[in-house]
């Protein structure tokens, strides 16, 4: 009888463990898909040093899926985290060309209007 029980208890914890396995949290890319997106809206593709990170960040999320479906979740998380900064990077790289850019048409409209007014 109490082989039974002993047995039944460790069945049910085993269950428990097992099902408590099974029931991982998905892989949350949300972020990631985001900011990659906001990179791309961004322009970074026009932009050598962003095309460089948001590629990377794009390998980066695939990287991650496929660790996830490997079951390496830490790894997975990482490799996230780095595709989400890769993204960021891209997008600050695109601003900061096209805020270079504005910064020299203004300088040129200056040199243009100094030339004309002397």
């Amino acid at each position: 009888m109490k082989k039974a029980i002993s047995l039944t208890i460790l069945m049910v914890v085993g269950l428990a463990l097992f099902s408590g396995c099974a029931s991982a949290p998905p892989l949350r890319t949300e972020a990631s898909t985001s900011e990659i997106s906001a990179a791309e809206e961004a322009g970074a593709a026009k932009v050598p040093q962003a095309s460089l990170h948001l590629q990377m960040a794009k390998e980066e999320l695939e990287l991650a899926e496929g660790l996830s479906a490997k079951g390496e979740k830490k790894r997975a998380a990482s490799m996230l985290l780095r595709a989400e900064a890769d993204a960021e990077l891209a997008v600050a790289l695109s601003r900061g060309d096209a805020e270079k850019s504005e910064a020299r048409a203004a300088i040129e409209r200056v040199h243009q209007l100094r030339q004309d007014n002397p």
